[in-house]
């Protein structure tokens, strides 16, 4: 049976791991990026504008004399894209699952190190860390991938000319902006970064109690030594 100082631990670190795994699931419902375009129909007068705000898996397109005057859509955002742009938000979708599956196996083998020893072996601490760092590595790459995406690949601009119908269209200024899906992505990779932080508090204070209990003869006073 555990200690209960390895209790605690552990169940912190699962308690942990357990709230960014479901502040990354609530992220991948909400809105993620905001981009608006000055938009002409094909002269030199700018006067439309198109409003794209994205979550991970669709859009919501606002448009005005864009080319049309007044109109809004919703799209697909994997329909949509082509190239470059849909394999970065494949990447986006792909990396955030294999951290939702990360997240699981550290709260799996946090709860079981809390009821029981299982030493050095893939199902200790080391489970922890690995799944714990995996989490937490791959969140900061969505972070930069998704941010590439929007801002410096023409993810944006494929989506506004899909649905301009083939009506020719010339778009600058592009002002992009990052809602709260991406925003919670944050606390996602601190909070793992936590857990392992956790962890190893316990692991190096059970390391430095084995040292102690394993310390050499010669240490011990002479009285002792003498029986």
């Amino acid at each position: 049976m555990p200690s209960s100082q390895k209790i605690i631990y552990f169940m912190a670190c699962a308690c942990s791991t357990s709230v960014s795994a479901a502040l990354l699931a609530y992220a991948m419902s909400e809105s993620w990026a905001r981009t608006r375009l000055e938009c002409s129909r094909g002269n030199d007068t700018f006067d439309g504008s198109a409003v794209i705000t994205l979550d991970l898996f669709s859009g919501f397109y606002q448009r005005d004399k864009c080319p049309l005057v007044g109109s809004q859509s919703t799209f697909n955002v994997f329909k949509v894209l082509n190239g470059a742009a849909l394999i970065l938000s494949a990447l986006v979708v792909l990396f955030l699952v294999v951290c939702l599956i990360c997240s699981a196996c550290s709260i799996l083998i946090a709860l079981y190190n809390s009821v029981s020893n299982p030493y050095q072996t893939y199902m200790g601490p080391i489970g922890v860390y690995v799944s714990s760092a995996i989490s937490a590595c791959l969140s900061a790459v969505v972070l930069i991938i998704y941010a590439v995406t929007v801002t410096v690949s023409n993810m944006v601009e494929t989506i506004v000319l899909s649905e301009a119908g083939g009506s020719q269209v010339i778009l600058r200024n592009k002002i992009s902006e990052f809602h709260l899906g991406y925003f919670l992505v944050i606390p996602y990779t601190v909070l793992s970064l936590g857990a392992i932080a956790v962890v190893y508090l316990y692991d190096h204070a059970a390391y430095t109690q084995r040292m102690e209990q394993q310390r050499p003869t010669e240490d011990a006073p002479k009285e002792i030594m003498m029986y």
